[in-house]
């Protein structure tokens, strides 16, 4: 019974697909976030290999993260290592489902990873719930750096630099940058959000930055609002990345890291690449 019901939810959505993929070839896609691109990134990195070792499951873990602030880049991403990855990790009716959300969001190639010859998969919640397999290895962060271009591997130079002057742990210094714009100094999110720490205008009055797409005032203000907000929190670094992700009064408000989905990956991802211990309940 269970699988003629899938069957005909899957004639159902191959209909929906192929309307939804000729829309998607039609449209341009809107400029992913800065965050988003970040994860894009670092998944890549994790799947090729680039700078630390192949890791599929931490790559699937990084597009989750781009896909849960609404990346169809990320749903394609996770769809494609799940389609065509390690066979190990291969799900093709899982694939099809992830394929499917990045389709309806309007990406133009995902429809062609999918497999029609199997059903979709039904999603159980967002992807931070997909366990694929487990990520056995610490997060590699100076490989990880070496295998950027010499423009961010300055911009991580003067993170250490900076981190060490100001009493700010350097390694949670250095994952927020990565986790922010991937140390691009000239990212730009839609809520303008700025630079390398990403400070939007009002944090960078506040902390006196005078150019926010200057690498290092932009970093030194980052760096000052981290430690005001390590004062505030009494040192719970996990308090502090969701404060820095979600504002301090949304942490007051729900007395500890909010039930947003963006705000507890992006908590888990800086403290995996710093190499913290993961807070319990995320």
């Amino acid at each position: 019974m269970r699988l003629a019901a899938l069957q005909i939810c899957y004639l159902l959505f191959a209909c929906v697909l192929g309307l939804a993929g000729g829309a998607a070839r039609a449209q341009t896609p809107e400029l992913e976030a800065p965050r988003a691109i970040a994860a894009l990134e670092q998944g890549l990195a994790a799947e090729m290999g680039v700078g630390i070792r192949r890791n599929a499951p931490l790559a699937i873990r990084l597009y989750c993260d781009a896909a849960i602030t609404g990346s169809a880049e990320g749903f394609f991403r996770i769809g494609r290592v799940l389609a065509r990855g390690p066979a190990h990790l291969r799900n093709p009716a899982l694939a099809n489902a992830y394929l499917a959300q990045a389709v309806q969001l309007g990406h133009h190639g995902a429809i062609d990873y999918f497999d029609e010859s199997v059903p979709f998969a039904p999603l159980d919640g967002d992807c931070s719930k997909l366990e694929v397999a487990e990520i056995a290895e610490s997060f590699d962060l100076d490989g990880y750096l070496a295998g950027l271009s010499p423009t961010r591997r300055r911009v991580a130079n003067l993170i250490r630099h900076h981190a060490k002057r100001s009493g700010v742990d350097v390694r949670i210094a250095l994952a927020v940058a990565m986790a922010e714009s991937n140390l691009d100094a000239q990212a730009v999110s839609p809520k303008n959000a700025q630079g390398v720490m990403q400070l939007i205008p009002g944090t960078q009055e506040r902390f006196g930055v005078a150019d926010a797409f200057d690498p290092e005032s932009n970093i030194r203000g980052g760096l000052a609002y981290l430690r005001w907000l390590k004062a505030r929190f009494d040192g719970d670094w996990a308090l502090v990345l969701a404060a820095y992700n979600a504002g301090e009064g949304t942490v007051d408000r729900y007395q500890g890291i909010p039930p947003f989905p963006e705000t507890q990956a992006y908590v888990r991802r800086v403290l995996f690449f710093a190499g913290h211990p993961t807070h319990p309940g995320i």
